[in-house]
Parts: C-alpha cells; structure tokens; sequence
C-alpha cells in the first residue's frame, strides 16, 4: 500500500514537473529573441535562404519539411539534425528523412556564419525556424514573425520518427489523429497539408496507387490521364525517381494544391484523401477558392507547430551542426 501511494506521488510530481517545464517553455518563446544578443541572427539566415532558392527552388520545399520534421518527433529541438552514434540510430536514418529530407547543407552554412558573428547564442532549433519561414516567404510571399529561444535537443532516436510522422499512405482519419496529439485542429492539418504545393516525392512513396500488373488494381480516386502521367515517370514499382507534388505549379507555394485535389491529382494518398473525405472536403475546396486566405491560416499553424515538451533545458550547440 505504501508502495502504491509512493509511486502514485512520484507520478503526480512528474506531471507537475511536466507541466511547469511546459509553461517555461511557452513564456521564453518570444519575436526578436535574439535582438540584444545577435541582432543580425535573422538577416544572416534569410540571406542565405534566399541566395540557395534562387540557386536551387526546390530548396525552399526541403527547408520547410526539416522543420516539419524536427518539430513533429519530439518537438522543435534540431534533433533531426544529430548524427547516429555506435549505441544509437538517430532520427536522420530514419526512411521518413533519408533520402527525402534536403536543404541541410543550407541550415549548416547559415549555422556557421552566425557562429563567427554570435557564438554559441543561436540555437539550431531556430535557425531551422527562421530558414522554413524564409523559404515560405521566398516560394510564396507568405510571412510571419517567428517566436524563437528554443534550446537544442542532445536525443534522437530513429524509431519514433516512424511512431510519429504521418505516413504518405493515412486516410484523414488518421491524419487527424496525428495531427491532434501534437494538439492541431483539423483545419490546422489541412492547411498545413498546402506545403505540398512544392517539392517532390520518390516513386516509392506513391507507386501503391499506380497499376503495374493485373493483380495491382489502380486507386480509383486517382485521375486515369494523371495516372497515365505517372506511370511516365515511374515506370516500374521499383523506380526510384520523383516527380512533383503540384505539377501545375512546383516551385510556388500556393493554393494550387487544393485545387489539384479537387480534380483528383493529388499525388499522395494522404494529399487525396482530404479531398474524398466528409470530414476534410469542404475545408479543401475553401482554400482552393480563397488562396489568401489559406495564405493566413498557412502563417499562422506554422507558428502554432511548436509542440511543448517535457525533457531538460539543454545548451545551445555552438560547434558543427550534426553532433555526433
């Protein structure tokens, strides 16, 4: 019995513990964080950002999906930047982040510029804040002002990537289940869903939907031309090309995306499905109408997209950016 009530308090302190960790974090989570201490920590990263999508426009889609990525395992903390050790499979080897995840070599030479001005003050985590916001700016003339002062995560585990990323293979059911542990609304989902306007897939990621052979029976909500597209460009179920996820418009973030949808060209089955689902449908075919407005509701889930956390404080890595 007095077992069971120690163990009962222990759990009780924890939460407690938990819950105060959680309501740090949201008080030091603040715009011009670096204002005092490295006011030139922002410029430095949207200049960069800006140089390597006019170099490459498909870098601007990599940089927001790293920080889809990072924030989505174990909350806005760079642990997705970690390299494996001999004990531990980080999440970089994860199937989820490679080889799909790109733009790293951006997030590491922006690192190392605002090392030699400001060393050790900037932390990755928002560095890879600042970049994605930059490359919605840069890819879609979407902007927002980002709260920064996250610390850098020291754990990275590759298994819970997979536990918690949404697969390209989920219905809107479990999209919204995915979505909601990480506590973001349905529509937040949807919206955040519009990224999908630029970058680009490997086959394997869709080839599912795509019939090969007599026993492989086509996704019916799939469109017959769209597929026939596909199938140019993936012609077996092994290739390992990509192709784009909006072919209308590939490089700009948009609400071209939705409008895809609405015509059953989306690429993923995750992209589809929120346009065959009751429970997602007519928030599709809202922001298919209303690009601007999407544009708003796009800013504000990015700002919303930093889980809180229980786990220590940890320093600000002030070397390289892979810590291994």
């Amino acid at each position: 019995m007095k077992s069971s009530s120690s163990t009962m308090i222990s759990s009780i302190f924890f939460l407690l513990l938990c819950f105060a960790y959680a309501s740090a974090s949201g008080a030091y989570l603040r715009v011009r964080f670096y204002q005092k201490t490295c006011p030139a920590a922002e410029t430095i990263v949207r200049e960069a950002v800006k140089r390597a999508v006019t170099s490459n426009p498909g870098i601007a889609a990599g940089l927001i999906r790293i920080h889809f990525h990072d924030c989505f395992v174990r909350g806005c903390d760079a642990s997705v930047l970690l390299k494996s050790t001999p004990g531990n499979h980080a999440e970089l080897d994860s199937p989820f982040n490679n080889p799909s995840l790109r733009g790293f070599e951006v997030i590491d030479e922006t690192k190392a510029q605002i090392e030699a001005v400001c060393p050790g003050i900037v932390s990755c985590a928002d560095v890879i804040a600042f970049a994605a916001r930059d490359s919605a700016y840069k890819a879609g003339g979407i902007y927002y002002a980002v709260p920064a002062g996250r610390r850098d995560g020291q754990v990275s585990i590759k298994d819970e990537v997979a536990q918690n990323l949404p697969s390209s293979t989920l219905n809107a059911s479990d999209l919204i289940k995915k979505f909601a542990r990480k506590g973001m609304s349905v529509d937040e989902m949807v919206t955040l869903s519009g990224a999908h306007s630029i970058g680009v897939s490997h086959c394997s990621s869709f080839s599912e939907r795509l019939s090969f052979n007599a026993t492989h029976d086509q996704d019916p909500s799939l469109d017959p031309s769209y597929a026939a597209f596909l199938k140019t460009k993936c012609p077996s179920a092994g290739a390992n090309s990509t192709v784009a996820l909006d072919i209308v418009t590939p490089t700009r973030l948009d609400n071209k995306y939705y409008k895809e949808l609405k015509h059953n060209r989306g690429l993923l089955t995750s992209d589809q499905t929120l346009m065959n689902s009751h429970l997602t449908t007519g928030m599709v075919v809202n922001n298919a109408r209303h690009g601007a407005l999407w544009a708003k509701k796009f800013a504000k889930a990015m700002v919303h997209r930093v889980p809180l956390m229980c786990s220590p404080v940890p320093k600000v890595k002030s070397g390289g950016i892979a810590v291994s």
